[in-house]
This record gives structure tokens, sequence and C-alpha cells, in this order.
């Protein structure tokens, strides 16, 4: 250190070393505002922050603020980067703070970054499908419907151009077009809706404009919408006739109603398919058939006859729509029937009247005819008859019926046409006019074939007469001719007339009365034998009451006959009865008996009806009271008399008027007066006007009338009916009562005593008796009620509780209730007031003008002006006053509140809470009951009203290309409820088609207990099978369904979509059967309707983060997965494996062969021993040569006891390769036997073989060589358990 640089303090450099930093600026942002593309990537350039330092200092940029997490800064290049995508139509202005440090110093800012529009909003239609009915008769031309889409971006890229992309059916391409810029769509066709088709689906495209901003090439973006036009049919077609031409058959005669043919008709236009009504217009036969208008059947209507009408009917039938077409007609069509009507034999042969020849000739029906014929003539009888069968062919039988059919024949008798029928005569001796006139005979015509076709005429035949008869009476003596006396001149007394048998003299009889004598008295009229009276006067009975006469007739030949007449006069009525006096008068007293004795007598003749007499009494205002016998005239009262009964102005007085009359013809009478005089007894006790009376007094006043009663007393006269009045009880002093008298009526004056005050507060009611007396002490006693009336100083007080209710939505003329007080005064006048009225609507209190309060009556009304509404309130208070306007002191009004609840009624349906829900079913795994949906529903009604029920009304399928086509109800709908809202389960009915791809438009209609109903549509998405994942596990089904829980939240993690496992099974396939596995199935879905491919799935499980730990639950891979590939297998791993696995088969194998070859050699030692033994045994039945023991090949005959044959004596037991076959297969036996032999737990074979070579003690002496070679065994074994059998563990049936 310098000595100057000692000397300097150290405050000084400290002081400098501030001020040179003070002096140090602040960096300067230059940058306000930047723009930035919406559209620019993630980690792309967007701006630089401009900053400068006058020093020049190393500056660091860092951003601040709400939008700072859009972006990123390089700290210290200030270039910023876009960390986050951005979006212009959210915010297109974003304030960014930025901040610039040069160390010491911080400079903040804000920095406006503008974010340019870029193309990135599709056009977005307001409504993506719509629905338009179009009728067929639609004008070329017409505007149908206008489309809208709008497009969130901006300028060019927001201008919209609209076409038309596809139509289906493809041949309606020509029939719409668009408006590129308004979006109008047009018809510029015509439709048909029967000859084209009645819907079109139209695919309507949005392009917008275009734009760019980041990137360099213009990007356009469209949408599409569908559109279907339904085509509704109009009635512009006539119906048609089926099956034509119209030709049927119907015999003749047949019932009515019987069926003949059916026309068809239908109307061509399908959609209206109106009804078609059937009428007959015109037929060359009326009213033979008619037809059904709803069927067209035609049946019978009446009668049918193919002789009248001919063999064949032609009609013409209508058909006629039941609505008016587009014309404002009913169309129609004709066609015609043809009726060919069969002939039966259903006429049966007539008889006809002719006139006239040949084609002049006219004939009619009859069935009478008639002729004449002289008496006694012999011959035919002209009757013109003619019989005819209408029927093509005739046959007709002719007889005759009838008592004279034996004088006459027929002809013909038979006969097959028609043909003219005669009479003849056979016996005319019968024919005599005195003895028959006329002769009828039934001439019967019968058809053969058909016995009841029968027709019968009758034939009248007219006798001619000659005259050679007199006039003849009926009798010869006419006696007792009564005529009564004095008949007047032409009175008739009887018509006698004589017959003639001779028809010349029918009415040519005339008649005289003989001798001239009896003309003076009587006559006759000639022409018809009435006699009568001639002279009144001298018909006397009294002078002469017998005449004789004779009757004479004469005919045209004045041939005469007589009869003797005898003339009796009677007597006639002409004498009235007399009465014996002028008048009776009678007196009696009432409730006594009367009897009076009236007399009268007859002049006429004794014990005829003339002299006979009968009583009565004539009809009067009493004489009811009486009766009389009418034989002898006795008069008595038949009811008690009472003199008050009768009017009081008769005085008691009763006059009847008694006839006495004759019983002749006319009857004659006479009248007499007959006045009866009811005398008065006093019978009758006073009676009250009323059977109670009732009055009322106010307090405080002396003397005061209180009120009047009457009684009356109906005894006629004053000794019996004056009545005198008195208080018996109950006045308590305090009342006094006066009779007084005005018009012979006596009334009872009750008043307060004029010293007495009465005191309402002591006693406000009084029950009096009042006693009522005539003169003879007959009573009536009658209560009288007295009230005692305070002054008016009590307020009115409300009578009950004031609830009332009423029902919404209803305008009443009625009062909703009517408020009732009452005033303990005696007189007032009540009166209301309303006060105030609140509403309670959503739970609390507010004024209100829903009802009104009449004044005068106190009656709610409801407020006119209104509506009452039970879901805006519930309930209304109102505070009313009643007021007395007769109240003379104190208050005179008190208030109340009335309560009036409004009634819910079902006014509201029920309505569909919105749901962002998307559902989804994957079908595979829906089986009948699986949930796949839901909606709820609220209805603003309360109680029963508010209750729902949702149903599944229909349900359609939208596959992938918008095409929608109806199915049967694969869902239903199952109702709950929480809380108010109710909730409808959508459940599938069976299971669902896997192969389908698309949506189910579900229809959902939710009903309220009252019918009302709002319907909904759901989308319920399908997941087909093409979606179904499967994943490979390389442990056991068990644990993968232990890990289930764990194995499907990783999923849901990696692939964020929800698991569906539909099934957990055990890996068969090829590549995992050295192994266990396991596949489980599954379905990757997401809320919005998509699932995952098994390659989506496979590649999202790769992400590192995932597949650990789907790696550490045993998942090896995603079959089908194009991303995740099964691992590959080692070759050089299994091929080192293979090489050491063959050494060691090696080295088996060599050691094998090596413990064979010592075995072998062993047993050919063996074999030399028992060869050496078997030569030195001697035995007859030996041949020459050597055998071989322990084999098949012994050259002793009969020593094998299966087979004897000879080997070669000079044969090697070398086993060589030229040893025969033969010999190794007779040594190998050996091996097997020691090989069954061998004990399992012989571990150590081969070592216990060559120690049994080695201790070899020589041979015992056996007397068979096989038994002395196997003895060399059986002297080693350590035990004499042996095995049957022999297991070596180191070979499987694998390794052979």
């Amino acid at each position: 250190m310098s000595p100057v640089m000692g000397v300097i303090p150290r405050g000084f450099l400290l002081l400098c070393l501030i001020s040179l930093t003070h002096a140090n600026s602040s960096p300067t942002i230059s940058t306000i505002l930047a723009r930035v593309c919406e559209d620019t990537p993630d980690d792309a350039f967007a701006f630089k922050i401009e900053a400068t330092d006058k020093e020049n200092d190393p500056l660091t940029y860092a951003l601040h603020g709400d939008n700072a997490m859009y972006f990123r800064v390089d700290r210290n290049t200030g270039n910023v980067y876009v960390a986050k995508s951005l979006d212009r139509e959210v915010n297109d202005v974003l304030p960014l703070g930025v901040s610039v440090s040069d160390g010491p110093n911080n400079t903040p800012g804000d920095i406006n970054v503008i974010l340019n529009d870029a193309n990135d909003n599709k056009p977005s239609f307001e409504e993506t499908n719509y629905n338009i009915d179009v009728r067929e008769d639609t004008s070329t031309g017409t505007s149908l419907f206008k489309v809208l889409a709008t497009d969130a971006d901006i300028s060019y890229a927001a201008q919209i151009k609209y076409s038309i992309d596809e139509v289906v059916p493809s041949h309606g391409f020509n029939l719409f077009s668009i408006a590129p810029t308004t979006g109008e769509v047009r018809l510029k066709g015509s439709l048909d809706y029967n000859g084209l088709s009645y819907y079109y689906r139209l695919k309507i495209n949005a392009t917008d404009g275009g734009g760019k901003c980041w990137k360099d090439e213009v990007e356009y973006l469209s949408n599409i919408a569908f559109y279907v036009i339904n085509v509704v049919d109009v009635p512009n077609l006539n119906p048609t006739f089926f099956n034509l031409p119209y030709i049927t058959n119907v015999d003749e005669n047949s019932p009515v109603d019987t069926f003949v043919f059916r026309v068809t008709a239908i109307d061509p236009d399908t959609a209206i398919n109106d009804t078609i009504t059937y009428s007959i217009e015109e037929s060359s036969a009326d009213g033979l058939f008619k037809i059904l208008s709803t069927s067209g059947i035609i049946s019978v209507l009446s009668n049918i006859d193919r002789e009248d009408i001919g063999d064949v009917v032609t009609m013409t039938v209508k058909a006629t729509e039941s609505q008016l077409n587009i014309l404002g007609e009913f169309a129609s069509t004709t066609a015609k029937v043809h009726i060919n009507i069969n002939d039966v034999n259903d006429n049966k042969p007539e008889f006809y009247k002719c006139d006239g020849s040949g084609e002049a000739e006219n004939c009619s029906k009859a069935n009478h005819f008639t002729g004449d014929i002289a008496e006694h003539l012999l011959g035919s009888v002209p009757i013109n008859m003619m019989v005819k069968d209408l029927d093509k062919t005739k046959r007709i039988k002719l007889t005759l019926e009838g008592e004279d059919k034996e004088v006459f024949s027929i002809q013909p008798q038979f006969t097959m046409a028609d043909s003219v029928v005669q009479l003849v005569v056979k016996q005319p001796q019968k024919l005599d006019y005195e003895e028959k006139q006329q002769m009828v005979v039934q001439v019967v015509a019968s058809d053969p074939e058909e016995n009841s076709f029968v027709s019968t005429a009758t034939v009248t035949i007219m006798i001619e007469d000659i005259n050679d008869n007199s006039p003849r009476f009926p009798k010869d003596t006419y006696l007792n001719l009564k005529v009564p006396e004095h008949s007047p001149f032409g009175t008739v007394v009887a018509t006698i007339t004589a017959d003639d048998p001779d028809t010349m003299d029918q009415g040519n009889i005339t008649y005289t009365l003989l001798p001239e004598s009896i003309l003076t008295y009587f006559d006759v009229k000639p022409r018809t034998g009435e006699i009568y009276v001639k002279n009144q006067t001298l018909l006397d009975r009294e002078v002469r009451s017998l005449y004789s006469a004779t009757l004479q007739a004469k005919d045209t030949d004045d041939k005469p006959g007589t009869a003797l007449l005898e003339f009796i006069l009677t007597d006639i009525n002409d004498q009235p009865p007399v009465i014996n006096r002028e008048y009776y008068q009678e007196f009696v007293e009432e409730g006594t008996q009367l009897t009076l004795q009236v007399e009268a007598t007859d002049a006429d003749e004794r014990g005829t009806v003339n002299s006979e007499i009968t009583y009565a009494i004539l009809p009067s205002k009493y004489s009811e009271y009486f009766i009389m016998d009418p034989d002898t005239g006795e008069l008595r009262n038949q009811v008690e008399l009472d003199r008050e009964a009768l009017d009081a102005e008769l005085n008691g007085k009763i006059e009847l008027n008694v006839t006495a009359t004759d019983k002749g013809r006319p009857p004659l009478s006479t009248m007499v007066s007959v006045i009866i005089n009811v005398g008065d007894v006093n019978d009758n006790a006073p009676e009250f006007q009323n059977s109670s009376y009732k009055f009322s007094v106010k307090e405080s006043g002396k003397g005061e009338f209180v009120g009047l009663v009457l009684a009356e007393d109906l005894d006629q006269t004053t000794d019996f009916n004056r009545i005198s009045y008195r208080l018996i009880s109950g006045s308590s002093g305090k009342f006094i009562i006066r009779t007084s008298s005005e018009d012979q009526r006596y009334t009872g004056n009750i008043t307060v005593d004029p010293d007495i005050e009465l005191d309402y507060e002591s006693l406000q009611h009084y029950t009096l008796r009042v006693e009522a007396v005539d003169l003879e002490q007959k009573k009536a006693v009658v209560t009288v009620e007295v009230d005692v009336l305070d002054v008016n100083d009590e307020r009115p007080e409300f009578e009950q509780s004031m609830t009332f209710s009423v029902k919404e939505n209803i305008t009443l003329t009625e009062p909703v209730g009517r408020l009732i007080a009452k005033d303990r005064d005696g007189n007032h006048s009540l009166i209301y007031k309303l006060d105030s009225l609140r509403c309670r609507c959503n739970g609390s209190l507010s004024p209100c003008d829903w009802f009104e309060l009449e004044e005068e009556t106190g009656e709610v009304m409801v407020n006119p002006e209104h509506t009452l509404d039970y879901e805006l309130c519930d309930q209304a208070r109102m505070e009313a006053r009643v007021i007395d306007k007769y109240t003379e002191k104190g208050e005179n009004y008190t208030t109340g509140e009335v309560v009036i609840y409004i009634e819910d009624i079902n006014d509201n349906a029920p309505q569909f809470i919105f749901s962002d829900s998307i559902f989804v079913v994957v079908s595979e795994t829906a089986s009948k009951g699986t949930s796949v949906g839901s909606v709820t529903a609220k209805d603003y009604d309360s109680g029963i009203n508010a209750q729902i029920e949702f149903k599944v009304s229909e349900v359609k399928f939208e596959d992938i290309n918008n095409q929608t086509s109806p199915t049967r109800f694969l869902f239903e709908a199952v109702t709950t409820q929480q809380k108010d809202d109710y909730i409808g389960i959508i459940q599938t009915t069976e299971g669902l088609d896997m192969t389908v791809k698309g949506k189910y438009l579900v229809t959902v209609s939710a009903t309220d207990t009252g019918g009302l109903s709002t319907n909904t549509m759901l989308e319920i998405f399908t997941v087909d099978q093409s979606y179904k994942t499967e994943l490979q596990f390389r442990t056991p089904p068990a644990e993968v369904e232990k890990n289930k829980p764990s194995i499907i939240r990783a999923l849901t993690s990696a692939t964020k979509a929800m698991v569906e496992v539909l099934a957990i099974r055990e890996d068969t396939s090829e590549q995992s059967r050295a192994t266990v596995g396991t596949i489980m199935v599954a379905y990757f879905v997401y809320p919005n309707g998509s699932a995952l491919m098994p390659d989506e799935v496979g590649l999202m499980i790769t992400d590192p983060q995932h597949a650990l730990v789907l790696e550490q639950l045993g998942l090896k891979y995603v079959a089908g997965s194009s991303s995740v590939k099964p691992p590959e297998i080692d070759t050089l791993k299994y091929s080192l494996m293979g090489m050491v696995a063959g050494l060691i088969v090696v080295l088996v194998v060599l050691i094998t062969s090596l413990v064979c070859t010592r075995r072998n050699y062993r047993r050919k030692l063996k074999a030399s021993k028992a060869m050496t033994s078997a030569t030195m045994v001697a035995s007859d039945n030996l041949k020459s040569g050597p055998v071989v023991p322990g084999t098949n090949k012994y050259t002793m005959e009969g020593a094998n006891p299966v087979l004897n044959l000879n080997i070669d004596t000079a044969m090697v037991l070398d086993l060589d390769e030229e040893s025969s076959d033969v010999d190794k297969v007779s040594l190998d036996s050996l091996d097997y036997s020691d090989d069954m032999n061998m004990s399992d737990k012989d571990t150590k074979p081969a070592m216990q073989m060559i120690q049994e070579e080695e201790e070899d003690n020589g041979p015992p002496e056996y007397i068979e060589p096989l038994g002395a070679a196997l003895a060399q065994r059986s002297l080693k074994k350590g035990s004499d358990n042996h095995q049957v059998g022999f297991t070596n563990p180191a070979f499987s049936a694998t390794d052979l």
C-alpha cells in the first residue's frame, strides 16, 4: 500500500463507494405493446421485451401478473415464448406485467399483448338437427326454412357460406337449393309423397372464409348439420277400385241381407288413408240390393224375382272419401257391378182373366170366376179362366174341389203350357134353382215337382130361375104387437115381409092391410111391409086396448100370401108425485140426532114404475150433513150437528130442498123445503191464536207495553164466547195484563207494572203463563216469553276461527268464506272493514291484493283482476275489523285475522331438469335390468299432484351415418324419488346387439297423477364389440381377481377412461401353455360416449408412470395392440440351455450302457455254468445235445410246456453280431427276470451284480438244471419279500 493511501481515512472510501452506487441509473422499458397470433404453439417465440440501460449493464427479465402463466421469458435476452395455449375468443388482450433489472435497479412495466385472430373455430349451427313438415303440394320456389351458423372468429374467418352436400334419397338433390350467404333453403322441384319419397334428409355444410396467422397456409374450417324434411301427404288422388270388373250372381228369392259381393276401394294417398264410404248411385232394378257404406259389402235388400226384373241387374257403385280433398270436394270414383239372377222354381201356377185376343190380349191374375147357366142345362159353363206358370219349365195339374165338384168336370186336367180352363156339366139334374141358386167349386192348379206350389180359384156358377112360387110370410100369426097409447102418427109398430124364391119376384112384392076398418088406426107401406100408427088421438088404452088385422102379400103374377096380426096398447107415465106439505120445519140442539119423515103419493097406476116414488136431497152447502132414505123418505143427520161449524150469519138455520120422483119414462118429480134450526150450547173452550208468544222490552221503562195475546171461543152466542185474561205465574209482580174487547174479539194487553223498572243486568228473560177463561170457567193457558233488551254498549266480536281455503286458478263468483261476528247488544248493525292483506310467497309474507272483503256481508271474495297461483303464494293473511254502527257508547269494533289457504290443483306438467350427463352403454355387458341412464323431473304442484311416473314411450336407433330407425322397446323406466325430485332409472329390458354402432334415442315421458305429461329424449351411446380389449397377465386368474380393484384404478389413471371389466379367464393360447396366464376382457369408455380401441389402450399404458404399476400387477401386454408386443424370446439363452440338456442326456445314456454291459456279461457267465451242469445230467428223456436252461429253447421234448423246439448243439453263447435273434431274445428274457425281481430299495443294482459274480461257492445239486440256475440268485437275496415290479427313477415315459 502506498503511503498516500495509508493516510486516506477508511470512512472516506466508504462514502465514495456509496456515491458511486447511487449514481447507477435504472433500465428503461420501451416495449408497451405486442401482437401475438393466438395459434402460436407452445415454446414458440412470441415477442421481445425491448429495454435499455445507460450504463449498458447486463439486464435480466421477468414476467408478473395473472397472465404471466401464458408466457415464459428468457431472463437474459428478453425473448418471450408462449408457455400455454392462447385463445383470442376468451380474451383478446392480455395485460402482462414485466420487470427488467440491471442488478442494483429493477424497473417494472406493463405490456398489452394483443392476440391476433387465427381461424381456429368451426362454424356452429344453432340447431344441429331440424325437422320440418312440408306439404307435397307446396309451390316451387317456396322458402322452406333458414339455417343459421355462427363463427367465433372474426374477419374472413367468420364469413360463412352454406351448401347442400348430400340429400337422402339421392333424387332429392335436384329438389332443394340453399342460398350460400343467407342459408335459406327453397324448394326448386315438385314433391310427391306417393310417387317419390315421404322424407328427405339434407346434409348442409357451413364453411368459413378461412384465415391464417402464425401458420403460413390459409386454413378453412367447416361443419355440417342434418335437416330432415318430412313430406306431408295431401288428399289429391281419387279413390281406386280393386279387381275390376265386378261380375257376380245371386239366386232369386235369396233372403234379405244375403251376401252378394264385396267391392273394395282404397285411398291412394297412403299417408292420409282416408276412410272410404260406399253407396249405390243407380241400378237397373231399384230397391233390390244395398251396400254397407263402411265395408263395400253388397247384400240383398228386398225380395228378388227374376220373372219380374229379368236375368241381369246392373248397378253403379260409388266410393267416396270421407274428408275434403285439396279442391274442397269429396273425392270419389264409380264402378259397374253386374249381378246375374239365377232362376229357381219359385212360381206356382196361377189363374188369369184375359180380355181381348192376339197382341191386344190383356190378362190379369184372378182367384174368383163366375159363370151363368140355366137350371137343368147340359153343356159347358163359360168362366173366362186361363192358368199360367211364370217359370221357364211348366208342369200344371188341374183338379176340382168343393161340395159341388161332382156336378162338373175340368178341362184340361194336365198341361205343360199356359192353357184355357173350362167347366163341363156332368149332372144337370142337380141344377135346380129352387134348391140352389148358385154352385161354388174350387179349381186347384198344382206343380207336380213342388207340392207346396198350389193355386186355388173359386168359380161361382149362377143358376137362372123361373117364376113358379107364391109369396110366403115367415109366420102365419103375429101376436103381442105392443103400441104405447097416444103414439104419434107414423110410429112404426113392426115391419113384416114375405119371401118368394123366384128371382123375378125379389123386391116386387106388395102389401095391404085388411079389413078396411083397421085402416083408421093402422096402415102398411105397400113396398116395405112397414106397419105404422095412423091416428094418435084414437089410440087410447082406457077406451080400447086390443086390435086385430090381416096382412096380405102379392108377387108379380098376383099370387097372394097372408098373415094374422094382433095389436095391444100399453100405458105411459103422465102423472107426477104429490107431497103432502108445502114445507117442513124442525128445531134441534147441536150435538143431538134429527129424524124427519117426508111423504108423497102418485096418481099413476099402482104396481107400475110410473107410480113408484124415490126421495132425494138436492145438493146444497150443508146437504152433506144429512142423509135421506130414498124409499121411505126418512131424513136424518149423518154427522154430529155443530152450531159453530155453521155460518154465524145463518144464526143456526139450515135449509134443505127434498124431491119426490117417480120411475116412469120420463120421470116426473116434485120438490119441498125442509128448514132445520140448530140451537147453540157452550161446548167450546177458549183457544189462543198462537201456541206461544215472545216479546221484548227495554230495561228501565215503567209501564212499557210488552205485547198483546189473543184467544177466541168458537161458541156463537155471547153467553158462551166472552173471555177474560189473567197472569197465573212467571211475572214476579213486574207485569200486569188487561182484557179489552173490540168487534167481539177479546185481547189481553201485557205491560210492565207502572211502579216497577226492569233491570237487564239482574234478569234478562221472563216466562209468563197467561190464562183465558169464558163465563162458564172453561180455560186455556199459553206461555209468553219476555226478553229484557239492553242498551247498545257492547262491542261486536268475531264468532269463530276464521280459516278458509280456495283452489288456485279459478275465478269464483261465490264467496271464499264469510266473516261471522256477534254483538251481545240486541240492537246492532255490523259492517266489515279490510285493514291489510298479506300473501305468503316463498315462505315470507308481503302485501298483496288477491282477495276483497264485502263491507255489508263480510264475504271474502277473490279479486277478479288476479288469478290465484299456489306455486307463487300458498297462503294469505287478512287483517279485518267488524264495526257496530249502532253502538251508543264504548268502542264499536274488534279486529281479527283471517287465514286463507290456497290449495294446489294439478296445473303444472312435470318438468325435466336439465343434465349435461352423457350416457353410454357397453352392449356386450348389458342384460335385462342393466341401468344405462337416468332422467330427473320435478312437478311444481304439491302433494299427490306432484307425483311423477316415468315411462319409455319410444325407442329409436341412430347409426354412425345418422340414419334413424325405430326399434322395439329395449329400455324401460323405473321411477324413484329423492326429496322433491323424481328420478327415472333407464334400464334394459333385454340384451343389446353387440354389433351395432351408434346411439339409442330413447323418448321418456313424465306423467303426473292428473295426466299432464312432458317428454324428453336421451341419447345413449353404444360401445360395440370392436372396442373390446383383452389384457394378458402373467399371474393366475385368482390373483388377477384379487387385484382387480387395483388394476382398474391403474388402468383408469393411465387412460382417464371408465374401465368396465367383462370377464377374467385363464389364458389357453399356445404361447402361454408352458406357464399360467390370465386374460382380462374389458372396455375403456369415456363419459362423452367414445371408447378406446385396443391400440389406443396399449399406447396409453406404455407411459412409464403407469407401466411400472401395471407390470407390478402382472400385466404382460394388450392383445391386438401394435404398440405393446409380447416379450421376444432370447434365442441364445434357450440355445445354451438346450445344449446343456443334450449333454446331460448323453451322459445318462453312457452310464446306462455301461451298467447294461456288465449285467450282460454276468448273464453269459451264468449261462455257461448252467450248460456245464446240463451236460452232466442223464435222463432217458433227453435228446442228444446240450440245452439252455432258463430259455424257451429246450432240446428235451416235453420239457417246455409251450414249445418243444430243437436248437443247434454247437451254438455259440457269445452275443456277437453273428448271434441269432432267437438267442438274443431268449437271453434277454433273463434280463427281464432280473428286472422284475429287483427290490425298489435296491439302489445299487450294478454293485450287487458284481458281488454275485465274485461270490461263486459252487452249485448245489438239483434235479432240474433250471432250478440250479435260478438258485444262484436266490442264495444271494437278503429278504424273502419279493416284488413283482421294478421302477427305475432315472427314466420316464417322456424319455422313451
